[in-house]
């Protein structure tokens, strides 16, 4: 049983995946907690486990809909009328829908959603923050997401507040600077949640490549009590992610992610595009982004026959393997890396 610190850790969407998976995290360090969901069975279940598994001494159940116009004023006044300092706020609550912008989807669904995702966090963040930094002490978690920086088609809207969160937040770690108070923004690939689901989504290839929730809230968490700026949780292939969503050309990224978000199965049931060739097409991605990098860092003259070498070496055999897997999407990939690497050799010879 964790000795109680004293502190109270605030998180939305506590009631299920990523913020239930934090929740837990704070309160194994002995965090008080306030827990915000719409589920108030399934806070209230929550709030017994961690007392009877980790001792918290004092848990707080608010059940609201973030959605809501005004509710973020409502949450706040009421978290200052109990008399609670709010010592980590996590903004974990957030939705999507699914579909074609023009034709599909709801707009009274993505007003929701853009009500949640910006207006709400943006409010929090702010009632919030405006108290850290009177106290100079505090943190702030923004669940961002790896689509905050890629075209996301069948769920753009959903993408675009993930883009403004992301850009939020680390605007915001700069005018933060000198002071105690942190923000971090945790930028998951797809999570083993119900997310997909609750869209309204039919079963998606994407699925197929999806992290675990423990996992992705264990890694925020780490980069939090760091004081670190973001946090991209997982392996090689969601850093890769990353790397290839600053270097790729943006129509070619925007159907990499649209064939993400195809329906795994077809109209006659047969499955479509494997994951695994998506995920070669990732890992193609980022061994382009890995000779770019180098070669805008100013290697020396000395490493880069070596460089050329090691870069030819790994990206040919993952290109050549690409063209042997019947994926046009990773192939495709795979012929954008070779013309990457064909514009970096050529411009170092010119520089040679």
């Amino acid at each position: 049983m964790q000795t109680g610190t004293g502190k109270t850790a605030l998180i939305t969407g506590a009631s299920s995946g990523i913020g239930q998976e934090l929740a837990k995290l704070f309160a194994q360090d002995g965090y008080n907690l306030i827990l915000v969901g719409r589920s108030e069975d399934k806070l209230d279940r929550l709030s017994e486990v961690f007392k009877a598994n980790y001792g918290t001494q004092y848990i707080t159940i608010i059940n609201k809909d973030l959605s809501k116009e005004d509710i973020a004023i409502e949450l706040y006044d009421e978290v200052k009328a109990k008399g609670i300092q709010v010592d980590v706020l996590v903004n974990d609550a957030g939705v999507s829908t699914y579909g074609k912008f023009a034709t599909e989807t709801n707009w009274e669904r993505e007003r929701e959603l853009v009500h949640l995702n910006i207006l709400t966090t943006t409010l929090m963040t702010k009632l919030f923050l405006k108290d850290m930094v009177e106290r100079n002490d505090g943190k702030i978690l923004q669940l961002a997401s790896l689509v905050a920086i890629t075209p996301f088609p069948l769920m753009a809207v959903y993408a675009a507040t993930k883009a403004y969160i992301w850009n939020l937040t680390q605007s915001l770690n700069n005018e933060l600077k000198g002071t105690n108070v942190t923000i971090t923004a945790l930028m998951p690939n797809a999570t083993d949640t119900n997310f997909f689901r609750e869209a309204g989504a039919p079963e998606l290839i994407v699925e197929d490549m999806t992290d675990k929730p423990d996992m992705v809230a264990r890694d925020g968490y780490r980069a939090l009590m760091r004081g670190e700026a973001k946090v991209v949780p997982g392996g090689f292939v969601n850093k890769a992610q990353e790397v290839m969503a600053y270097l790729t050309p943006q129509e070619g990224l925007a159907a990499m992610m649209r064939k993400l978000l195809t329906p795994k199965y077809d109209e006659d049931g047969e499955e479509e595009t494997s994951p695994w060739a998506i995920g070669l097409g990732i890992a193609v991605a980022a061994v382009a982004g890995y000779a770019l990098v180098r070669f805008l860092n100013h290697v020396s003259p000395e490493d880069k026959a070596r460089f050329r070498a090691q870069v030819a070496d790994f990206g040919d055999s993952i290109a050549n393997s690409t063209t042997n897997a019947l994926s046009s999407v990773a192939h495709s990939v795979a012929g954008e890396y070779l013309g990457l690497k064909a514009d970096v050799e050529g411009a170092e010879e010119e520089l040679a």
